[in-house]
């Protein structure tokens, strides 16, 4: 199977390389415009000269089986055009675009195409929010902060906060009928954002503040008098009178704690199989971004 990598920056580097290099059975050809960075990376994973490419173009003569895009967001729509239109599959870092329009015009290529388009929210593979979504859940809250970073809105939300959104829509537990958006803005930044989905029986909370003085993450899911706490990813709380505590186990990869190995193995087994990956889903989250991106630039204003 011949699987192409197009960007190596670091969630490339850190996340995807390692469990892709590792695969038997898997032909990894590799692609960035920065030869410094190609050559280092290859020879760390001791890839051929020919599975070395500067341009997309000689990454695509290789007639690949999949790719994944982890270059920039703001070439996500030229790249990701030229692989589903040669035909092929495509796992692409989320957001797809930064507008929109960019988003729903590759998810309707990928559908007039027959090809499979999929999105890297790879939290609702991570295992402790997957265990999440068999809890009850009348009430969801969700925290992702940050130490002095405010930022332009739209970069903010579509770069960090849409992993709180998707998270969200992932384990709401029907349709949402009221969403509702707070922000704080000083100077054209975006200090802090809260996002609430409302529906029959459960209201969910989305928060980010980006001058928080902590970096976290952390996941509440509660009803039925129990709750489930997701800290960082790595720890499981369960509230039922006394806490129970589950932590990450000493040799659990990084890559399988945070979802990022289990939803690459989601993907290349679908492409194995022949089943064609819709983004529908994904563009959902995407819209449901730009509601709030335009709500902030409303409060803004």
């Amino acid at each position: 199977m011949k699987v192409g990598c197009i960007g190596l920056g670091d969630i490339a580097q850190k996340a995807y390389l390692p469990v892709l290099g590792g695969r038997p059975g898997l032909e990894l050809h590799l692609q960035t415009r920065t030869p410094a960075t190609l050559a280092r990376v290859a020879d760390g994973l001791h890839l051929p000269e020919e599975q070395r490419h500067t341009d997309l173009d000689s990454l695509l003569g290789q007639d690949l089986d999949a790719a994944f895009v982890h270059a920039p967001t703001t070439v996500h729509p030229d790249i990701v055009t030229r692989l589903l239109e040669a035909g092929v599959p495509t796992y692409v870092d989320k957001p797809l675009a930064y507008e929109l329009a960019d988003s729903v015009r590759l998810v309707e290529l990928a559908e007039q195409r027959n090809v499979s388009l999929a999105v890297g929210f790879n939290r609702r593979y991570a295992p402790g929010y997957a265990q999440c979504a068999d809890h009850p859940r009348e009430l969801i809250l969700m925290q992702k902060n940050r130490i002095g970073l405010p930022e332009e809105p739209r970069a903010m939300i579509l770069d960090d906060f849409i992993h709180v959104v998707d998270t969200l829509r992932f384990l709401v537990p029907g349709p949402i009928d009221d969403v509702t958006v707070r922000a704080r803005t000083r100077n054209g930044l975006l200090h802090h954002v809260v996002l609430q989905l409302a529906g029959d029986g459960f209201t969910a909370l989305g928060v980010m503040n980006r001058l928080s003085g902590s970096a976290e993450e952390i996941l509440e899911v509660s009803g039925q008098d129990t709750k489930r706490q997701v800290v960082n990813l790595a720890e499981v709380i369960d509230h039922k009178g006394q806490p129970t505590v589950r932590r990450r186990g000493d040799w659990v990869p990084v890559a399988r704690q945070r979802g990022i190995e289990q939803v690459v193995l989601a993907f290349l087994d679908a492409v194995r199989a022949g089943k064609v990956l819709s983004a529908r889903d994904a563009l959902a989250t995407h819209e449901l971004c730009e509601r709030v991106v335009r709500a902030v630039q409303e409060t803004g204003a």
